[in-house]
């Protein structure tokens, strides 16, 4: 779409924020009057979704329960999951998966047709419906298409948000209501200014704070950071999972080994052939992604080594092919043959379990804004987030979303009056390294110093880094035009200093969160609250 020739000014019914499953399958689930835009910030497939290879927990066989996937759920989030939330995610799974069945999802199936479903870390059963071992490029690749197919919907690509703009920054008093968001659109360096009732942040997570990440380029942690910046609590901050098997190759530092391996019997191994899961948990392999990506981090500290192996060539031939036939064929461009040669692996950071806290109708504290998929904290993944529950939270979060605004539209609403982005008092940068530079640092430090192990001294030094960093960026911010490496810098520094205060905050090791000084778990479960009003971090009791 020619973009030049269009206003910086939109209006719209609801803005969505992101292009992934979340934000589609709240675009998808509005009713077809509703003028909606829906902003991406790369292409429209560049999310998180689209990487996703395990697959969609629910409830589907006659075999399992909803109470056994509850059960499951809040054993793998060390308990420290919100009742209410893991029960409304769970119920949902029928309905879910209906929805994408509807918009045309092709999953694979068993030989009576029916859907076949595997099994991963932390599930007792097998719940996990897949499109081989490509499930989120079939789902986002799907829902893409059917948004293009929607007249009400229009699209943008390469519009990267960068405020949310509520009634109290205009001067309100009264209340403080989400009326849009300032965008700016890479493809002409303007700045757009969005209206609309409801604004829904859909931006996936924020784990490229971390030199080393299985996510996209794109999870920079914008919506958690805009949210806050908006006036929105964030809880859970401190519980990062990291994947326990990313491949550990030069020419393929972000790609991923999915969860499904091992649920078919793939086995960790050291570079003696052990099978070193064995000594650490009776699940072994099946162990949830906390207890297998920590052992395999003191594995690798604990033998000088760089990477693990993982295992499936005790398989038939074309079992492996038929199961994983996205991995065999990218491996073997690498020079791996997965059926005769096993697979190096190391730990990487996965995804942000805590995030911007909502509602059941993920409404945040801020009337009209929205936060959905991983950018939210609903509840459910407590300490930890059990394989495949993810994307189930996505669409059920996202079909209660579409609901709740629909319930709430007013034919009448008038946008207020918003003042035009303002740049007039800022210059073009004089050389771009100083970016560079503090985003290689502050990755750095996170790695180094937040990663799956840490101590008290490790987030001090992380903290005091950041600050100066944090410093550093505000202070370019207001001296220079606005850039996407820009704004996501911004963001990245401040989600990375909410993940250190959580993680100071919280003095006990917990699911995602080990460390050193308190290696105990506590008898009290809370969750661990910033709240932007008063800048302060509180313990709160979980609701169970």
């Amino acid at each position: 779409m020619d973009m030049s020739n269009l206003d910086t000014s939109h209006q719209y019914d609801v803005i969505i924020v992101g292009s992934g499953g979340a934000g589609l399958t709240l675009a998808l689930s509005l009713p077809q009057h509703f003028k909606i835009a829906v902003l991406a910030k790369s292409s429209l497939t560049d999310a998180s979704t689209y990487y996703a290879q395990g697959g969609v927990a629910a409830v589907l066989d006659e075999t399992d329960s909803i109470e056994q996937h509850i059960n499951d759920t809040m054993i793998a989030g060390s308990f420290l999951c919100e009742k209410e939330a893991v029960q409304q995610t769970v119920e949902g799974g029928q309905a879910s998966v209906d929805f994408l069945l509807k918009q045309g999802v092709q999953f694979t199936l068993d030989e009576q047709d029916q859907l076949h479903l595997t099994r991963e870390g932390g599930h007792s059963q097998r719940r996990i419906i897949h499109a081989a071992d490509a499930t989120g490029k079939a789902i986002s690749t799907t829902l893409v298409e059917r948004a293009k197919e929607k007249q009400n919907i229009q699209i943008f690509e390469n519009f990267i948000a960068i405020d949310v703009i509520t009634s109290q920054k205009l001067g309100s008093l009264n209340e403080n209501r989400a009326l849009g968001l300032y965008v700016l659109d890479e493809n002409t360096d303007q700045v757009h200014t969005f209206l609309a009732p409801f604004t829904a942040l859909a931006c996936g997570g924020a784990m490229r704070a971390y030199l080393h990440t299985s996510n996209p380029d794109i999870a920079t942690g914008d919506g958690i950071a805009m949210a806050y910046r908006a006036g929105c609590r964030v809880a859970n901050m401190e519980f990062n999972q990291f994947h326990p098997t990313c491949l550990y190759h030069p020419q393929a530092r972000s790609f991923l080994i999915t969860e499904a391996m091992r649920g078919e019997g793939a086995y960790l191994r050291l570079p003696d052939g052990e099978r070193f899961m064995l000594r650490f948990d009776d699940r072994a392999e099946l162990a949830p992604r906390d207890i297998v990506a920590r052992t395999i981090d003191y594995e690798i500290k604990r033998l000088g080594i760089r990477h693990v192996w993982l295992d499936i060539t005790h398989k038939p031939k074309e079992f492996i092919k038929e199961h994983f036939p996205t991995l065999y064929e990218r491996l073997l461009e690498l020079g791996i043959d997965i059926t005769k040669e096993m697979i190096p692996v190391v730990p990487a950071a996965h995804y942000t379990c805590g995030g911007v806290m909502v509602d059941e109708h993920s409404q945040t504290d801020i009337e009209g804004l929205y936060a959905i998929g991983e950018t939210s904290y609903t509840g459910l993944h407590g300490a930890n987030r059990m394989a495949s529950n993810s994307l189930l939270e996505c669409f059920v979060y996202g079909m209660s979303a579409a609901k709740h605004i629909q319930a709430n539209f007013k034919d009448n609403y008038q946008s207020p009056t918003v003042p035009a982005w303002d740049d007039s008092q800022v210059t073009n940068p004089d050389e771009d390294v100083v970016i560079l530079q503090n985003w290689d640092e502050l990755r750095q430090t996170m790695w180094n110093y937040v990663g799956i192990v840490r101590t008290n001294k490790r987030l001090e030094r992380a903290l005091h880094r950041i600050e100066m960093l944090k410093n550093e960026i505000s202070e370019y911010y207001q001296d220079y035009k606005v850039s996407k490496n820009l704004i996501e810098l911004r963001n990245l520094v401040l989600v990375s200093e909410m993940i250190v205060r959580c993680a100071i905050k919280r003095k006990e090791s917990r699911g995602l969160h080990y460390t050193l000084d308190h290696a105990e778990q506590l008898n009290d479960l809370q969750r661990t609250v910033l709240n932007p009003k008063d800048s302060m971090i509180r313990s709160e009791k979980i609701n169970l």
